[in-house]
Order: structure tokens, then C-alpha cells, then sequence
């Protein structure tokens, strides 16, 4: 294989790594899974407006901590992996269509909090009791805040580091 070929999957490796780092510090404190969830690593959401290419790195890091981390089951794993798979395809299908990074990055906030419906169902399905609505505001109150928090600093990293360019 061709550096060129290889450098994608390890840039890939090296986001999926970096999901994870940025979702034990949350997990230490009981807030990268369940109702309330607050991993920094969702940031990181954001690189795939930048170059589609990011999305594998993103879902493998989602999956991986989805197993691992607190929380862990194959629900988990099918619901996180499937949930940021669906709005990334969705970003990056609609991410070309708008003018400015803002307006894609704004998309993508929109994106993640709708789509946290599907981690909702999921704890409703294995929380017994958990019901969907408030769980789904409290899941989507949160993405919604680390998305908008981490969009700025990935909009400044870009700047510096050009996302896009990192993984042809």
C-alpha cells in the first residue's frame, strides 16, 4: 500500500483513539452515557464537514467507547454507532449545499440533538421505566450544548491545523 492509501485509516485510528480519550474524563464523572451526556468528544463530530473522510474515525471512536466504556451492550453499541453514522451521512449529503463552515456547523448541532431521539429510544427500550420525552430532552439538551461549545474550537483548530487537508 501507498502512503497515500495508508494515511486516511491511520488518521482515522488516531480520531477513533482521540473519541475515546475525550469520553473517559465525562465517564469518570457519570456523564458520557445515559440521560445526560456530556462527552467532549462529540467535538469532534464537527471534522466531517470538513472532509467526509473523518466519518469512519468518528463512528469507530462512538462504537468502541459504545463497548467498552460505561453503559456497555450491543443496544448501546447498535444505537450510538447508527445514530452518529446517520447524521454524519446526513452533514456531509447537505454540508456541500451551504456557503459558509459556520452554516455546515450549525447543520451539524441540528443534526446530532435531532438524532439523539434514537439514544432516547434506546434507554427507554432498556431503562424499563425511562420515558421517552424527558430523557430525550435532557440527551438532546446536552449534545446540544457540547456541539455548539466545541464548534468554535473546532472552527479555530481548522485554522491552524486544516482538517481537510490532514487526511487526502
Amino acid at each position: 500500500m501507498t502512503s497515500s492509501k495508508i494515511r486516511p485509516w491511520i488518521i482515522n485510528a488516531l480520531v477513533a483513539a482521540l473519541y475515546i480519550v475525550l469520553s473517559v474524563g465525562p465517564a469518570a464523572f457519570n456523564l458520557a452515557s445515559g440521560a445526560i451526556q456530556f462527552r467532549v468528544s462529540e467535538g469532534l463530530n464537527h471534522l466531517a464537514i470538513f472532509n467526509r473522510k473523518y466519518i469512519w474515525g468518528i463512528v469507530a471512536g462512538v462504537i468502541l467507547f459504545d463497548a467498552f466504556g460505561p453503559g456497555a451492550s450491543l443496544l448501546n453499541v447498535l444505537f450510538g454507532g447508527a445514530q452518529s453514522l446517520i447524521a454524519l451521512l446526513i452533514v456531509t449529503w447537505l454540508g456541500p449545499k451551504l456557503k459558509t463552515v459556520w452554516q455546515r456547523m450549525a447543520l451539524n448541532v441540528v443534526l446530532f440533538t435531532v438524532s439523539m431521539c434514537m439514544i432516547a429510544w434506546m434507554l427507554m427500550l432498556v431503562g424499563g421505566g425511562t420515558a421517552f420525552w424527558p430523557t430525550y430532552l435532557t440527551t438532546a439538551v446536552s449534545e446540544f450544548i457540547i456541539m455548539t461549545v466545541t464548534a468554535p474550537i473546532m472552527y479555530i483548530l481548522d485554522r491552524v491545523l486544516h482538517f481537510s487537508d490532514r487526511i487526502q
